[in-house]
């Protein structure tokens, strides 16, 4: 069988606000929020990628933001605005929390301290530029928006213990399908446990990730030098998958909206427009969630109608079942300079004729795979200046990119 991605061709390092990277339409820099973000700051965040840059910013799979179209004249200035716009971001290993963590009515921890406290441990620990760029770490306060599909080297679950109290799940590795169980700690611990298995990372296998460095040399290397931290027990059990999209109850008694820009991309005037509403409605902070999500926090009850009306005109998905959001596209052709086939402009398209297709369908400009890491159920993949079309890890065959909308709806019916 063909596999559609080659996977030694992706990216080693992530694009920060103080390195951003060279993509076909500029430079690309990434915030990666950490926690709330007040809407002023949202909307100076804007209006600097409209003035330094072409305007296009995403939400990512994972939640960070991304500003595009910056150049080597614009991308310094372009940081110092956004240093002094209060929102709360890391430029270091990625220590992602529940988007709704302190929040939600149904956390069992609040995860955000723990993942604030990380955060400092890291930025002030000595080994962390032996660490690969691509390492992430996930503290999960327990809640409905959990983070199990989210794939992190260094897992920590919240879930509730014997006796009333609450305790960190810890695995190492994936998913929480595929990370390796080492067992339960007191949230006490939860920071010195994560340094720890770091540290034992960068001395076993300094720039490997940790699925591949537990492969290489036994999970015993990491579960011995946390042993006294760690109590043994089986894994919980896995939960239904999170939906962003919708609205959450908060613990104020308002509720969180979470609605998503189509494809994981909006425009700065079309966001500006948002936040024209957020202010109008006495919404003032927001979050990025996994899945490509923004989430309004604060909304009063009585007006989330009309919220969400709103904001739907605008062109934002607020549907779960939206046919757009089962497509994940990266930018492709001419955007970046690895593009073969222009997967952004595609995309509006193959969501209109998604009938027959096996879940998601990821348009990927080149054999890297950038936008969706996992494999997908159906995957068209640009090659050669073509769309080569996966079902799975079958090749359903190559069709140009203008005929792609017209022939899509005939290859699946060939594979189904």
């Amino acid at each position: 069988m063909n596999a559609p991605m080659n996977a030694p061709m992706r990216r080693g390092a992530c694009p920060g606000l103080s390195a951003p990277m060279a993509t076909g339409d500029g430079l690309l820099a990434r915030l990666t929020p950490a926690g709330s973000i007040p809407v002023p700051g949202f909307a100076g965040l804007c209006a600097a990628a409209r003035r330094h840059g072409n305007g296009i910013i995403e939400i990512t799979s994972r939640g960070s933001i991304q500003i595009r179209g910056l150049n080597n004249a614009s991308a310094a200035p372009f940081a110092a605005e956004v240093s002094v716009l209060n929102i709360p971001a890391s430029d270091g290993i990625p220590v992602t929390a529940d988007p709704l963590s302190g929040l939600d009515c149904n956390n069992v921890i609040d995860a955000e301290p723990f993942a604030a406290d990380l955060r400092k441990a890291l930025a002030s620990a000595s080994f962390e530029t032996r660490l690969s760029a691509k390492l992430s770490i996930v503290i999960d306060g327990g809640g409905p928006l959990h983070l199990d599909d989210l794939p992190a080297d260094i897992r920590l679950r919240a879930v509730p213990a014997a006796g009333g109290e609450a305790c960190f799940h810890v695995a190492l590795g994936g998913t929480a399908s595929a990370a390796v169980s080492l067992g339960y700690i007191r949230p006490d611990y939860a920071v010195e446990c994560a340094m720890r298995l770091l540290e034992v990372l960068v001395t076993v296998a300094p720039q490997a990730r940790v699925r591949d460095a537990v492969r290489a040399i036994g999970l015993d290397a990491f579960s011995s030098p946390v042993a006294d931290l760690v109590a043994s027990a089986p894994a919980p059990n896995r939960r239904a998958a999170p939906e962003p999209i919708g609205v959450h109850p908060q613990r104020s008694g308002d509720v969180a909206i979470g609605i998503a820009p189509p494809f994981g991309h909006s425009d700065a005037e079309t966001l500006q427009s948002l936040i024209d509403i957020a202010v109008q409605a006495g919404i003032w902070e927001l979050r990025t969630a996994p899945k490509r999500a923004l989430l309004l926090l604060g909304v009063p009850r009585n007006i989330a109608n009309e919220v969400v009306s709103a904001v739907h005109a605008l062109g934002f998905i607020f549907d779960a079942g939206d046919p757009r959001r089962r497509v994940i596209a990266c930018a492709g052709a001419p955007i970046c300079s690895s593009g073969q086939i222009p997967a952004r402009a595609l995309a509006p398209a193959v969501a209109q004729d998604m009938s027959g297709a096996p879940g998601i369908v990821h348009i990927s400009g080149c054999v890297k795979g950038c936008a969706y890491p996992a494999a997908a159920p159906m995957t068209i993949v640009g090659r050669n200046g073509a769309c080569e079309v996966y079902w799975g890890d079958d090749r359903l065959g190559s069709v140009t990119a203008d005929a792609l909308p017209e022939q899509l709806a005939r290859l699946i019916r060939m594979r189904s």
